[in-house]
């Protein structure tokens, strides 16, 4: 059986995660997890209300995020997953996942301009196309200085780390970021 790849998409709010996270899925033929997609499904089935419940449901979707981790790369099934990782927790976690199931890892890790992610943030939150359920126009502020003091810190993953500069998307060779993942997951590992 060949050896089944996770491929790890990572970066700060507002980075492009998603948008790069669904190109892969579909150019590789991979399940995408993301956890912004799971707990918008909690918010439907559950119902939404205020930023503690949002939280609530936050925790919920990181329990369903790995548990969907697990079950594909127990079954030898190469994923992609896609969230706003904390290296402090998420690390650990993943690379134990991966070393459970034998499964590569490969992250992207999306990074911007601070002052580009506020940005984009602000003109998600305006655009009302994200669930209301993430209480994003109850956030700005915290995420402001978020995005504005964070350091864009990839995870500390036993595997090949490739960093993606988001700041103008016409600028992303996704031909070649497509070709890397695919030559990275037909080596021997």
């Amino acid at each position: 059986m060949r050896q089944s790849t996770l491929v790890v998409i990572s970066g700060l709010p507002a980075s492009g995660k998603t948008t790069l996270a669904r190109l892969l899925a579909a150019e590789l033929r991979l399940p995408l997890v993301g956890r912004d997609d799971i707990k918008e499904r909690l918010f439907e089935s559950l119902g939404w209300s205020d930023r503690e419940w949002s939280k609530r449901l936050g925790g919920a979707s990181w329990d369903l995020l790995y548990w969907f981790v697990e079950t594909q790369l127990a079954a030898g099934q190469s994923c992609i997953v896609e969230s706003n990782f904390n290296p402090q927790w998420d690390s650990e976690r993943i690379n134990a996942c991966a070393d459970r199931f034998g499964a590569r890892l490969v992250q992207l890790h999306c990074y911007a301009d601070g002052g580009v992610l506020v940005e984009r943030y602000l003109g998600r939150v305006a655009s009302g196309e994200r669930h209301p359920g993430h209480v994003d126009h109850v956030t700005i502020d915290e995420q402001r200085e978020r995005l504005l003091a964070a350091k864009p810190e990839p995870l500390a993953l036993d595997g090949t780390t490739l960093v993606i500069d988001t700041t103008d998307p016409a600028n992303i060779d996704y031909d070649w970021i497509v070709a890397e993942i695919r030559t990275m997951m037909t080596e021997d590992g």
